[in-house]
């Protein structure tokens, strides 16, 4: 079967490769759930493993099949999974397990091993394929109400991890009740990090480069939060104008930023940080003054990557929530699609050049 593969450590080798059909009994012990792909999603970190900044391909292979969010439809279920079934719509998370103690019991998204493994970026194939077989453990189901925006699950689930694991940390102080929040990036991981801080009740300023009005704009005006230029208004001008920030989720990947916002955020705050550069750019920043804040304001900067299956879960329960609270608005990130696997150049081009992407997704598969 057909696949959008590249050849890790080589630039620009992105192709269609093939793959052997996936069969459900590949799974052991009946926990096998065979999937026909129907979306993927693809983001900066698709571009960046065929610019060859990272990625490995899985033993055996001289190859990796890209894409990590998907959206598909159960086929076929080994004889011991009892909760899906042929027809279902599924999501499939990205890391899996390791070694390390934190693999065993289940939060692979934290392993301390060096090497890690992840669907469609490190040692597994990816999602960019025709068919998957996968182990139920990994595989969340998605309502058919949500099917239109299911491929959006997976960036949610780096956003819903990052705001829980906020208040995972404040729960320290006994009483943490932020009101106020700060996302800077309005790009698609931006853009939903608006809505699930919006869904919890907070005041958001979003804060990106480009002057309104836009479409990032109009959908962050239309979640009730408030959009500024970063080119008019810095992020410490915005915490002087609408702080203090209890929450600053940084979605953009620059170091710069990162510093600011550690500058910006308000006493007992918590600077979530998403973002991943893989440059060697060097920023001078007032030290002292960032160090002093934090100690005496109580201050923490953390950082969240990938997910595992409880944020999934809980991507979808908010999913199901935006769509009652503001129908259609998740929809209107999938800004370009394109059509069938052997599209990939175009792809790539929409990926590179077009600026007005928010979400660009490959229908590989008719919903």
């Amino acid at each position: 079967m057909k696949a959008i593969s590249v050849l890790p450590g080589k630039p620009d080798s992105i192709h269609l490769a093939d793959l052997p059909e996936p069969d459900v009994d590949d799974v052991p012990g009946g926990r096998g759930v065979l999937v026909e792909v129907l979306r993927v999603g693809v983001d900066g970190t698709d571009k960046e493993i065929n610019d060859a900044e990272y990625g490995a391909a899985p033993d055996g292979y001289n190859f990796l099949v890209i894409g990590h969010e998907s959206l598909g439809r159960v086929l076929e279920v080994g004889p011991n999974v009892r909760d899906l079934a042929p027809g279902d719509y599924v999501v499939a998370t990205v890391r899996r397990p390791g070694s390390s103690i934190y693999d065993l019991i289940g939060a692979y998204d934290m392993t301390i091993d060096d090497t890690y493994y992840e669907r469609g970026i490190s040692l597994l194939h990816g999602y960019l394929t025709e068919r998957y077989v996968d182990d139920l453990e990994y595989i969340v189901k998605v309502p058919a109400a949500l099917k239109e925006v299911g491929v959006l699950l997976e960036p949610i689930s780096v956003v819903e991890k990052g705001i829980e694991q906020a208040y995972e940390i404040q729960r320290r102080l006994g009483i943490w009740r932020p009101a106020r929040a700060a996302v800077v990036g309005a790009g698609s991981l931006g853009l939903l990090a608006t809505l699930i801080l919006r869904l919890r009740g907070l005041e958001v300023t979003t804060l990106a480069l480009a002057d309104p009005p836009t479409l990032n704009s109009e959908l962050v005006e239309a979640l009730d939060a408030r959009y500024e230029s970063a080119r008019k208004l810095s992020l410490l001008q915005a915490a002087e104008r609408y702080g203090p920030f209890d929450i600053i989720l940084e979605a953009t990947g620059a170091s710069n930023v990162v510093f600011e916002g550690m500058e910006a955020l308000g006493p007992n705050g918590v600077l979530v940080l998403t973002g991943i550069s893989s440059g060697d750019r060097t920023v001078e920043v007032p030290g002292d003054r960032i160090m002093l804040s934090f100690v005496l304001g109580n201050k923490v900067a953390v950082g969240t990557v990938n997910a595992n299956r409880r944020y999934f879960e809980r991507g979808v329960q908010d999913m199901a929530l935006a769509e009652a609270q503001c129908p259609g608005w998740l929809e209107r990130l999938l800004t370009h699609p394109v059509c069938e696997l052997e599209n990939y150049a175009e792809m790539m081009r929409l990926l590179i050049e077009e600026k007005s992407a928010i979400k660009v997704f490959v229908e590989v598969g008719e919903l």
